[in-house]
């Protein structure tokens, strides 16, 4: 009877080691799990007597819905939010900007400067030294127009 009245604890000791794997290597993902141990310790408290078997069920089930609400609700407020949206997507950084091309585009392929490095572009032939612009991205090519 003891031991399933302090099972509660096991849960929120693997709901922090699950949060503290999160600060390690962030990713969101550990995080729910977490957040979903420690809902089924909570519960726990008023249901004592739940099977373990039950309690594995239980925390799958709610592991589910927490990623299904990071997913769904959490992740879009993030992006949303941010006052640099396409921070780790440097090429979408570019959509907008204008540059020179460097090696003629032929066949819709050719490369433009940007800043020390050169890109791969896609877009109407130009020669060398024509002014483009950045419409849109495919990976890591940057999709041009003449500017």
């Amino acid at each position: 009877m003891l031991a399933n009245l302090t099972l509660h604890y096991g849960w929120w000791l693997l709901a922090l080691v699950l949060i503290g794997a999160e600060l390690m290597a962030p990713g969101f993902f550990m995080l729910w799990i977490g957040i979903a141990a420690a809902a089924l310790g909570v519960v726990l408290i008023f249901v004592p007597q739940m099977s373990f078997g039950l309690q594995a069920v239980v925390f799958a089930v709610f592991a589910v819905i927490s990623c299904f609400v990071y997913w769904r609700f959490v992740r879009h407020a993030i992006h949303e939010t941010s006052d640099q949206p396409r921070l780790n997507r440097r090429a979408e950084q570019y959509i907008g900007r204008r540059f020179v091309v460097e090696t003629a585009i032929v066949n819709g392929q050719g490369k433009a400067r940007v800043g020390d490095s050169l890109w791969l572009v896609e877009g109407p032939d130009l020669p060398v030294g024509a002014p483009i612009e950045v419409v849109g991205v495919d990976g890591s090519t940057l999709k041009v127009k003449a500017a």
